[in-house]
């Protein structure tokens, strides 16, 4: 019987796709978009030797400059013109937004609902451009100085060159922001995210082919596999679990007298999540420290000694580097909670709708209790975080296993992937009221 009630509702979800045509378009666009995406990271910056580049990566590719070639879809490693992702963009979003706490200016325009959030967009992508600069001429530097068995990286060095880097580079990361906004309005999903997400997943049969390669030679022993492989199910589960997991308060309405009948006095609930800030924290903290250490890590090599220190601390795996990165999510968990969600205004909707907390006064009150539910929870959501992202990393630091079975990247593709899910089931059942309020106004018509 269940398999049966099962199969029916599947057939319906299949019909209704089926003519959701709105929804097959924005799919449509997703797809093209990520295309041509995936196309834009094999385009080589001008004037880079291809062969002495992947010499130099792979002989440096276990350290941070692994996990940024992660997060750009290899696109690092063919330095190419996304070369920097989508990864400066995400920086400056976290210094405006830290600016937005300390900045009156910044703070009003964020009261000031859609005309507000534009102007500090605008200054977000102004933000993006200054910082792809600095990157892209650390970058630019740092090649010229690069060097392998088989030659030197850049052709023919110089003013141009890193003129020509730092125009491409800029050109490339502000393409992939625009690319991104495209996909958020047009198609489906959060398209900054799914960008990342795709260039994640784009490397994901090689790292597999690699571990299992490392069992074929004997680095790892085939139990060491299986325990990885099903350490990386288990990480899954968890993520879908934790990420799921709300705490509902009950809001209660009280009842009221409009003219001979009676209103409300139903209750309601208010969803919590455990984990509010998402998948941003871990992304925030990833470009925290790629962003000096990239630049750091090209021209370590012809820096100072201090440099070369500094470096080889903040390797990927090394313990200052984990303490690091753990603070930096811990931070941002409670920074980007404290953003989406406001108690103050919360309890203010509440109490304009007449609705109120069982045992909680109305108003500083309820703004109060509902900020000591947060923080307890927010406290449980970035131990899970922390763990989620640092526990794999130790596994992987030991075992010299690929970047994509960490828990950051795990982290990153469950959640996008739970969103843009969420986003598809939303525009099926959008698309099935509509049929009903259609057959219903023929119906009403015709009788």
């Amino acid at each position: 019987m269940a398999s049966a009630i099962e199969q029916f509702a599947a057939n319906i979800n299949l019909q209704a796709f089926g003519k959701a045509t709105e929804l097959k378009r924005r799919l449509w666009f997703t797809l093209g978009a990520l295309i041509v995406y995936r196309i834009g990271t094999f385009i080589p910056l001008p004037g880079i030797d291809a062969a002495v580049m992947r010499d130099i990566f792979q002989a440096n590719a276990g350290g941070i400059l692994g996990m940024f070639n992660m997060f750009a879809g290899g696109a690092l490693e063919r330095m190419t013109i996304f070369a920097l992702n989508i990864m400066p963009y995400i920086t400056a979003s976290i210094i405006v937004q830290l600016l937005t706490t300390v900045s009156p200016h910044l703070e009003q325009l964020k009261k000031e609902g859609e005309a507000g959030r534009k102007k500090i967009n605008q200054y977000t992508r102004y933000g993006t451009v200054f910082l792809a600069g600095l990157q892209a001429y650390g970058i630019a530097v740092g090649l010229e100085g690069m060097t392998s068995s088989a030659g030197t990286a850049v052709h023919d060095p110089g003013l141009f060159f890193r003129f020509t880097t730092v125009v491409t580079l800029i050109g490339g990361t502000m393409f992939l922001l625009w690319l991104g906004e495209q996909i958020t309005a047009r198609g489906v999903g959060n398209g900054i995210s799914l960008i990342i997400f795709a260039g994640i997943v784009a490397g994901l049969p090689n790292a597999l082919a690699g571990t299992l390669e490392l069992g074929r030679t004997g680095a790892l022993s085939a139990f060491a596999i299986m325990f990885i492989l099903g350490m990386v199910v288990l990480v899954v589960g968890f993520v879908v679990f934790m990420e799921r997991a709300q705490r509902r308060i009950i809001v209660q309405y009280p009842k009221r007298q409009v003219g001979a009948k009676m209103f409300g006095g139903e209750s309601s609930h208010l969803p919590l999540k455990l984990n509010t800030a998402g998948v941003i924290p871990p992304i925030f903290a990833s470009s925290i420290l790629l962003m000096p250490v990239t630049v750091a890590s090209f021209s370590a090599d012809q820096g100072p000694a201090w440099l070369q220190t500094i470096t080889g601390y903040l390797a990927h795996g090394e313990p200052l580097y984990m303490v690091i990165y753990a603070a930096t999510i811990i931070f941002f968990c409670f920074f980007y909670t404290a953003i989406v969600f406001n108690p103050e205004d919360t309890a203010e909707n509440l109490r304009k709708y007449g609705g109120f907390i069982p045992g909680i006064r109305p108003g500083k009150k309820t703004a109060d209790y509902l900020d000591y539910v947060l923080t307890r929870l927010t406290v449980i959501g970035a131990a899970y975080l922390t763990a989620v992202c640092l526990l794999p990393e130790f596994l992987i630091a030991r075992n010299a296993l690929p970047f994509y079975f960490g828990g950051t990247s795990l982290l990153i593709c469950v959640t996008v992937t739970m969103d843009t899910v969420g986003q598809i089931h939303s525009h099926l059942i959008a698309h099935q009221y509509e049929g009903l309020i259609k057959k219903a106004k023929l119906k009403g018509r015709r009788g």
